[in-house]
């Protein structure tokens, strides 16, 4: 935009230029040729014998010949009196017109490069009511064509080089604008997908983005340390809570031979289950605690073997819960640049899932294909009950259980770190409704940088 801002002044400042150059030059040829005009007519307004006669012919002879003009002699019938050269062309009867009721031509048409090839110039023989007669000059104009040209191929010129010059300065301040600008871009996009180590680095540019910059880096560093604080308290917390509460799963275990058969033997179970059950849950926010680290790099994976490989570890739990697991419409060489073994881990957490919750002789079927963009993507279905249409958003939140699985074994957390895994590793993970019933979970990952 500002390219072509530069560009219309440009132009705007040469036109009038150039138009003022022929415009001059123009008023220069009139100049010249009215005065020969004038002798012209001087000599004829004296032309009282064939001597006279025969010295004004031969003058304006001598000048068509060395000019290449056209000179006529009229009386006031416009009847030609004298010539020589070519003949007037365009515009010589309004000018006859007007040099017969005694006024000179006082403007001729702007010149320029393209035109016109010849203009007339006419002065009236004698002054007032004493008026005899006119003398036309058919003028050519090459010379002074010839000198627009020129000038206006300068002025072309040095448009352009002034054009040239303020776009290479304008393209100079651009980049030094904008460079701090795209830093601060590049920053928050990488601060939004999960990278708390993103700074702004870019220490150029007016005063005003260079305290943007340091403010940001400010708020990310406040952002950072906050989440930090967060994930390291339920990290500690998770770690610090398992010890005794392993204990106590290790000392409800010992008791329980001791325990009379009857209902304190029930609320004995009751009480380990629950143990179990809150020993499996910190393990899970540690694990949740550990992929919002962010301390993994991602790195290039083998995605089509990873598939094979977790569908055939998972096998043998399907077949003892009656399921049949199948990975027909795996494809070869998919690769995708993710965190580590992150096909695997999310793999493992849509499995266990479908184990959990799809009955006894359901079916789920696990495929994996290249996307039109270059990233991978792997498909779990099975034909399951499924869950309501509005529930379908629910299911990668933390904690979240559908109210018709609440006493399925299991935290809450399983598709959510699985979410969180795909999201740092730069993909999605999102589940759907299968037809004619069950859910669908779609993964895309990624594909490595070196990917053609």
């Amino acid at each position: 935009m500002l390219t072509v801002l530069m560009g219309v002044a440009a132009l705007l400042l040469c036109l009038p230029l150039a138009e003022g150059y022929a415009r001059g030059r123009t008023e220069h040829l009139l100049l010249q040729r009215r005065s020969e005009a004038v002798r012209f007519a001087d000599l004829a307004e004296r032309m009282r014998t064939e001597a006279d006669r025969a010295e004004l012919a031969a003058e304006i002879g001598r000048y068509a010949d060395l000019y290449g003009a056209g000179v006529v002699v009229v009386d006031t019938a416009g009847a030609t009196l004298l010539r020589a050269g070519t003949r007037p062309g365009a515009g010589a009867a309004e000018a006859r017109g007007r040099a017969l009721t005694g006024r000179s031509t006082d403007r001729l048409p702007t010149l320029r490069p393209w035109g016109p090839d010849r203009v007339v110039v006419a002065e009236p023989v004698g002054r007032d009511e004493r008026v005899s007669g006119a003398v036309l000059l058919a003028v050519p104009t090459d010379a002074a064509r010839r000198d627009v040209t020129v000038r206006w191929s300068l002025i072309a010129a040095g448009a352009l080089a002034s054009f040239a010059a303020a776009a290479l300065v304008a393209a100079g301040i651009a980049r030094w604008l904008m460079r701090p600008v795209l830093d601060l871009d590049r920053a928050v996009e990488r601060l939004a997908a999960g990278s708390l180590q993103a700074r702004a680095g870019s220490d150029t540019g007016p005063p005003e983005l260079r305290r943007l910059r340091q403010h940001f880096n400010t708020m990310a560093e406040a952002v950072a340390d906050s989440i930090g604080r967060q994930r390291d308290f339920v990290a500690d917390a998770s770690h610090q809570l398992r010890n005794p509460l392993a204990t106590l799963v290790l000392q409800l275990e010992n008791v329980e031979p001791h325990v009379a058969p009857g209902p304190g033997l029930a609320e004995h179970a009751r009480a380990l289950d629950e143990a179990e059950r809150l020993e499996e849950l910190l393990d899970g926010l540690l694990a949740l605690a550990r992929v919002e680290s962010g301390t993994a790099e991602p790195t290039r994976q083998d995605v089509s073997r990873a598939v094979r490989d977790r569908v055939t570890a998972w096998t043998p739990v399907f077949h003892a819960a009656g399921l049949e697991l199948t990975a027909d419409g795996v494809a070869d060489g998919l690769w995708a640049h993710a965190l580590p073994d992150a096909a695997g881990r999310i793999l493992d957490a849509l499995l266990d899932n479908a184990v959990k919750f799809v009955p006894c002789g359901g079916r789920v079927e696990v495929g994996a294909s290249r996307r039109p963009d270059g990233s991978t993507a792997v498909r779990v279905a099975d034909d399951g009950p499924g869950v309501p249409q509005e529930q379908l958003g629910t299911l990668l939140r933390r904690f979240t259980r559908s109210p018709g699985h609440q006493n399925v074994p299991g935290s809450g957390l399983g598709l959510a770190i699985a979410d969180e895994i795909a999201r740092i590793s730069g993909g999605g993970l999102d589940i759907a409704a299968n037809t004619p019933h069950g859910l669908v979970a779609r993964l895309r990952l990624p594909p490595p940088p070196d990917t053609p």
